[in-house]
């Protein structure tokens, strides 16, 4: 219940994209939807089928929660890539900076060989 509330609370602080687009559109055939919806309207016989009835509630929170991972996952990667792509940058400025320091000494030296 604690969620449930703490997410209607956050709804309010949701941005517009937020709350028109749907995060993830079904990949199920309109007749899979169909059958899905008559699933879920039966009335469960299971105990565990009826605990989940409770939890129905809480689908959008693992919705957003697993949107959350995969974007801190992505960003993880991205800054993976980047740290690299940096480490790159300074290995090839190191070389130019080496390599004009070499040219400067050869043009100064009044007898390079």
């Amino acid at each position: 219940q604690r969620i449930l509330r703490l997410a209607e609370m956050c709804r309010r602080l949701e941005t517009e994209e937020e709350k028109v687009l749907p995060f993830y559109p079904s990949s199920l055939a309109d007749w899979e939807q169909e059958k899905a919806l008559r699933v879920l309207e039966e009335i469960p016989d299971e105990p565990l089928a009826q605990a989940m009835k409770d939890y129905v509630g809480l689908e959008r929170f693992w919705q957003r929660f697993n949107k959350a991972k995969l974007e801190e996952k992505a960003l993880e990667k991205a800054r993976e890539d980047l740290a690299n792509r940096n480490q790159d940058l300074r290995r090839l400025l190191q070389q130019y900076l080496a390599g004009v320091a070499t040219n400067q000494k050869v043009v100064k030296d009044p007898q390079p060989l």
